[in-house]
């Protein structure tokens, strides 16, 4: 859908259910979806993006809240499908704006949220609900259903008014044989969609890639034979909520007679929450503190830390900078236990390039089956249609590649293309007398958490800083005399990050001075017109001499 020739939407009729993304669509990250229905909204999932190469000095990516900032008094609940950063990451920055908004969400994802929530000192209305449980939040009833994902406790959301029914599926997959033997509720998927579904909102992540996701089980045979080779220390990387994944590396270590170190604040935290409520078993005195370390042999010892994604602060990005009081060398081995995020590509292969100089063993997906993926491929995707039979498809959470793909599917399926719905951030929908249809645009964009900042980053100073970090920097300060039309200081050239020695300047000094006095002799008496003259000419210089495009600072004063 190219929103650009879209309308502003129109009020929503009377009975008609409104439906909208803030985040999610057209990336992997930043999840959040409006639902509007007599003149109450309801908010599921508001999550955080990760920021790429081309967003330097960008901490965090939220979703842009401003389509509904004046109607933060009408929001009943945010309810979380489960506990990862892109879907409960940008909760903290919401409450902000509205702290009295009730949350809902698994007895986990609340807790991971709270522990976030403490971070920002904001207090949070959190309520705990189970798969199985149906509440009425305002106009909207709203039933929970258990599925499996690559964190526990995830769950499924049908939303029921008089205008219809969705079914959001969150993030799913459907292993058979999961570690906490809570498998997807396909049952309540085909009883709800025997009573009827409208819409499917559903997964898209994994929409290209063929047949059914192995189960989680199948890396056991995997990781015990990296253990039976590994000589020295084992560090593994993972994300910080992945508690599956985890409790096998810390079963496995058991097993080969290891004792295991969180490492990392966000891993030491979120592990901390998982094992107090009992998600995450851990035998005896198999867990030891970081510091006890360096008084254990490195045959004896697994390391579980965060940067799996090659996250520049991270430990194992740290660690292959040597920056990291945990060193690594010849005898140690690095398990990257999980997938890659699309635009991470870079860092990551940074990181595997500095832990390989340093001599370790690096075991990644690429290599090894340490990772499986916790959203459901084209087979299981096909399955639930099939089990729902929804009258729309609205394919959610992925790229444009990975919507297509979905969209694809239910074609197959029988779903008629006029039946399909693909749409941008902002893209609005409306389900009227059962026919949905995308009626408006709400203008949204990325909000950039840049330190203390929040939406202050623009686009413009991002180009700035791509500019600053590609192409350099250039200052020029000249001090002029209006009325005898000279140039009485400098002009002065400053530059950084082009590769130029001083004297490479001079040429372009001298006519630096000859623009200004020209311009002074013309009657040109205004700074800022004489800065760009100035910009201009140093600009064609340094393009035409030497390639460069940098940043250009002029600064003329009058003496």
């Amino acid at each position: 859908m190219i929103h650009n020739e879209l309308p502003v939407p129109p009020v929503l009729p009377d009975g008609g259910l409104r439906m909208f993304a803030l985040g999610g669509l057209g990336e992997i990250g930043r999840n959040m979806t409006v639902f509007e229905f007599a003149g109450k909204l309801l908010i599921v999932d508001c999550g955080v993006l990760f920021p790429e190469d081309s967003q330097p000095g960008i901490d965090l990516i939220l979703p842009d809240f401003s389509p509904i900032a004046d109607r933060l008094d009408d929001i009943v609940a945010v309810v979380l499908t489960h506990g990862h950063e892109d879907h409960i990451g940008a909760v903290p920055y919401l409450l902000r704006n509205a702290p009295g908004i009730p949350l809902y969400g698994s007895q986990l994802t609340l807790a991971l949220l709270e522990a976030k929530l403490r971070e920002h000192r904001i207090k949070g209305d959190t309520i705990v609900v189970k798969e199985g449980e149906r509440l009425q939040l305002g106009t909207f009833d709203v039933e929970f259903l258990a599925v499996n994902h690559s964190i526990p406790d995830a769950l499924a959301l049908a939303i029921r008014t008089p205008a219809g029914t969705v079914l959001h599926t969150g993030d799913f997959k459907m292993d058979q044989v999961p570690l906490d033997s809570r498998i997807t509720d396909l049952n309540g998927f085909a009883r709800i969609g025997d009573e009827g579904v409208d819409i499917l909102m559903i997964d898209s992540t994994n929409a290209e890639v063929p047949g059914f996701v192995p189960s989680e089980r199948e890396i056991v045979p995997v990781l015990d034979s990296v253990f039976l080779r590994a000589e020295g220390r084992i560090i593994v990387a993972s994300f910080a909520s992945h508690v599956h994944r985890i409790q096998q590396i810390i079963d496995v270590a058991v097993l080969h007679g290891r004792k295991v170190a969180f490492v990392g604040r966000s891993m030491v935290r979120n592990m901390g929450v998982a094992r107090d409520l009992g998600y995450l078993k851990i035998p005896g005195s198999t867990l030891i503190g970081s510091d006890e370390l360096t008084n254990l042999p490195d045959d004896q010892a697994v390391l579980i830390c965060t940067g799996s994604q090659g996250e520049p602060m991270a430990v194992l990005s740290r660690i292959a900078n040597r920056d990291h009081a945990i060193s690594v060398g010849p005898n140690d081995t690095i398990v990257l236990a999980s997938s890659l995020i699309p635009g991470n590509e870079n860092s990551v292969n940074r990181v595997i390039n500095g832990l390989t100089k340093l001599g370790a063993t690096i075991v990644h997906k690429g290599n090894a089956l340490v990772h499986v993926s916790g959203h459901a491929s084209a087979g299981e995707l096909r399955y639930v249609y099939n089990i729902v039979k929804p009258r729309y498809a609205f394919p959610v959470h992925g790229e444009w590649r990975h919507l297509r793909a979905n969209a694809a599917i239910a074609n197959s399926v029988g779903i008629d293309n006029q039946h399909v719905i693909l749409a941008d951030d902002g893209v609005v929908v409306d389900l009227v007398d059962g026919v949905a249809r995308t009626v408006g645009y709400h203008p949204v964009g990325f909000v950039y958490v840049d330190g203390s900042s929040v939406g202050d980053v623009t686009e413009t100073l991002l180009k700035d800083r791509r500019v600053l970090g590609e192409e350099g920097f250039i200052s020029i300060f000249a001090a002029v005399d209006m009325v005898d039309s000279k140039v009485v200081a400098g002009p002065e050239i400053h530059a950084r990050g082009l590769g130029l020695a001083d004297h490479e300047f001079e040429p372009v000094l001298e006519k630096v001075r000859d623009i200004l006095e020209s311009a002074l002799r013309e009657g040109q008496n205004d700074p800022h017109d004489l800065q760009q003259r100035v910009r201009r000419e140093v600009g064609k210089w340094v393009s035409t001499k030497h390639r460069r495009r940098p940043m250009i600072v002029p600064v003329v004063i009058e003496a």
